[in-house]
């Protein structure tokens, strides 16, 4: 009812506009003779992927020269949404719900990058001696042992004062300091890593470390072997939006170099995710226009919808699928 209502004071109607409702997960659909209208309820950051897979399969008849227009109506996340959209070549209009208005969604720009402060720099040593690998992402310094963060360089939100905190995420850090603050931080780093360490190992037994963070693990075994994925050096790399919880699942990403001395920017996901073809293309143009786009993901998590959204991307985007 809502989109019949923005969609009819938009097009300025005295009456319900002609087309049909249809089934639409994230919210609701409307589709007339010539638009396709769908509203994304709630969070939206990633909710050009699904939306353009399901308009993509609902128009599956139509050439590329004479696809309707998609409109995605959402009421936050615009902006991340408008600038992923123009990656396309697909006619997708974006549009910011206030109160009865359809506002046309201006592009936000991209992050800036933001380097570590020197204060959170000096615990590097200290991260890389206890055994774990130093990962910058958005300028936070955090410790991973294959993908997986146990510590985090953070500042006292009452003292200004810098310290490191063992944990994964902000409650484990608070908890480990409330049983263990009485050993010292690398000791105690040092006994987290090798915990965690035994169960991010191939062949290990399931275990709640292990299903925490594939992706950033898939991303850490590239790394250490950049060759599998045809390239001659990996590093982490930020995302082109920063993470707020750490126990969801959500693309990483790398930038690399292959033979021919190119820049690769490579985005690593495990599990279906229709979200990631927007997801790369956002995480390359990040880093310019002449970065090779590549998408790391397991064969069976690559599904048909994928591949489409794959092809009508403006850039080449590359597809490197591993096995289980």
């Amino acid at each position: 009812m809502k989109l019949r209502a923005l969609v009819r004071e938009h097009l300025g109607l005295s009456e319900e506009p002609a087309g049909r409702a249809e089934v639409f997960g994230l919210g609701a659909a409307f589709v007339s003779s010539s638009d396709t209208w769908l509203y994304v309820d709630g969070i939206a950051q990633r909710s050009l992927g699904p939306s353009l897979a399901w308009f993509l399969n609902h128009i599956q008849n139509e050439t590329r020269e004479s696809l309707t227009a998609l409109h995605l109506v959402v009421d936050r996340d615009s902006g991340v949404l408008a600038r992923r959209a123009a990656m396309f070549d697909v006619p997708i209009q974006v549009w910011h719900v206030n109160n009865r208005l359809l506002l046309p969604a201006v592009e936000e720009e991209h992050l800036e990058v933001v380097s570590p402060s020197p204060r959170h720099l000096d615990f590097v040593p200290m991260i890389e001696r206890a055994g774990a690998d130093v990962v910058i992402e958005h300028g936070v310094v955090a410790g991973e042992v294959l993908g997986l963060e146990i510590c985090r360089v953070v500042d006292d939100a009452f003292t200004g004062d810098t310290r490191l905190e063992v944990g994964m995420g902000a409650h484990d850090r608070e908890a480990f300091a409330l049983i263990h603050g009485h050993r010292p931080t690398e000791e105690a780093l040092s006994s987290v890593i090798a915990t965690v360490a035994q169960h991010r190992a191939d062949g290990a037994r399931l275990h709640p470390l292990n299903t925490f963070g594939a992706e950033r693990l898939l991303r850490a075994r590239c790394i250490g072997n950049p060759a599998v994925v045809g390239l001659t050096s990996l590093a982490p790399a930020d995302p082109p939006v920063a993470r707020t919880n750490l126990k969801d699942t959500i693309p990483c990403v790398a930038r690399g170099r292959d033979d021919a001395g190119s820049d690769v920017v490579v985005t690593f996901v495990h599990g279906v995710d229709l979200d990631v073809v927007p997801f790369a293309l956002d995480a390359a143009d990040r880093f310019g226009e002449n970065v090779r786009v590549m998408i790391v993901a397991r064969d069976k998590d690559v599904v048909p919808s994928i591949m489409k959204m794959g092809v009508l991307a403006h850039r080449p985007v590359e597809l490197r699928l591993l096995a289980d």
